[in-house]
């Protein structure tokens, strides 16, 4: 359909349209039966109540628009007499509607309690606070009971958090006679709406107190130092956080205590790598134990166990120790151990050494380079032999 404008605000033309029929009404349908069309329309077109969809905020908004035109007695009868035109045409002097403020008051009066967060009496529940915890590799691995020292607002002992000097009590607000929020009314395009907002004076505690506690100011909670036990399940890692629900900052006047989020800080261990619940570990062994095979105690992290590297083992291969890795955080088990084999190439090698392999390398065909540091004794010596 072609857009018009109408109160400077764009809307989709209904030339051409029956504004009764986007209502579902007769011509002749009463002011009460055109008001409870627009209200079955409006909640079945609402975007709310369709995901968003466009066609039906579209459509939404042309039976807005049909509604509040029809609503008017005086806009109905010229819509009557001249259709569309005589309501929307240019230069007929028709009144306009301004779209948005319409929609607003229409949709605070339909769906304002829609997603909106319910008004609340009482104390304010406490913020949340965060701190870091250092722990080392094996006590991520295995879990560990922590002592945490931190400084946080607590209840007040003296007034026990209700803000009031002992011996004293709140007193309910004036302003909003302890209900904790002020109820206002006013008039929209379908009648009165009525909203609720928390009360400025007490804010939203319903209640002031007169004679507020000398050892907190009112606030019915103060800051000390605490000491507090955390529990580290095993198999965390580094970077892992911990919710600790209800042990965070306390809230004022009496407020539930806040979460207390705890930051894992996880030491690395020079002897293993982690990767998820599997750890990896490197193991050195000569030329010859790899060639003939051995026996190697490698560390983990119970306790030291042997191993076995099969004759002929090449560098890079790897062995695999199950169940010696990280316990799993949520279930049963462990991850492994990965050991990997990392063959050394000898160097600094004795004469007999040297011998030993020459004839080891002729034995099995293999050229060796020509030995450069012993090349001029080697001719001198050839002479003379």
């Amino acid at each position: 359909m072609p857009s018009g404008t109408t109160g400077g605000a764009t809307v989709a033309a209904i030339d051409g349209l029956d504004l009764y029929g986007l209502l579902g009404v007769a011509p002749d349908a009463t002011d009460d039966e055109i008001k409870r069309a627009y209200r079955r329309k409006a909640r079945e077109l609402h975007p709310d109540a369709n995901g968003g969809d466009a066609t039906a905020e579209a459509r939404f908004k042309e039976v807005s628009l049909a509604y509040e035109v029809l609503r008017d007695p005086e806009r109905r009868a010229r819509y009557d007499r001249y259709g569309p035109g005589g309501v929307f045409g240019q230069g007929q002097g028709g009144p306009t509607f301004d779209f948005e403020a319409g929609l607003s008051d229409i949709f605070e009066a339909f769906f304002g309690s829609m997603g909106a967060r319910p008004s609340r009496r009482g104390p304010m529940p406490g913020a949340d606070a965060e701190v870091g915890l250092r722990l080392d590799f094996a006590e991520a691995v295995f879990g560990v009971e922590k002592e945490l020292s931190v400084r946080l607002p607590v209840r007040c002992d003296a007034c026990e958090g209700s803000g009031a000097e002992p011996g004293t009590q709140p007193v309910p607000c004036p302003d909003c006679q302890g209900a904790g929020e002020i109820r206002r009314i006013r008039q929209s395009l379908l009648g009165q709406v009525v909203t609720s907002v928390a009360c400025g004076r007490c804010q939203g505690l319903g209640e002031l107190t007169p004679n507020p506690c000398r050892a907190c100011g009112g606030e019915g909670r103060r800051m000390e130092q605490r000491t507090l036990t955390v529990e580290v399940p095993g198999g965390v890692e580094d970077g892992a956080t911990l919710r600790l629900a209800g042990r965070g900052p306390a809230g004022p006047r009496g407020g539930p205590s806040g979460s207390l989020f705890v930051q894992l800080q996880v030491s690395a261990d020079e002897r293993f790598q982690r990767t998820g619940d599997d750890l990896h570990a490197s193991l050195h062994v000569s030329m010859v134990q790899a060639a003939l095979g051995t026996k190697v105690t490698v560390d983990t992290l119970d306790e030291p166990t042997e191993v076995t590297v099969e004759s002929g083992t090449q560098s890079g291969s790897v062995l695999r120790l199950k169940g010696l890795g990280v316990p799993h955080l949520r279930g049963r088990g462990r991850g492994d151990l990965y050991v990997h084999v990392a063959v050394d190439t000898p160097t600094g090698l004795t004469h007999r050494q040297r011998e030993l392999l020459t004839q080891l390398a002729a034995e099995r065909g293999e050229e060796l380079a020509h030995d450069e540091g012993d090349g001029v004794f080697s001719k001198i010596k050839s002479v003379f032999s």
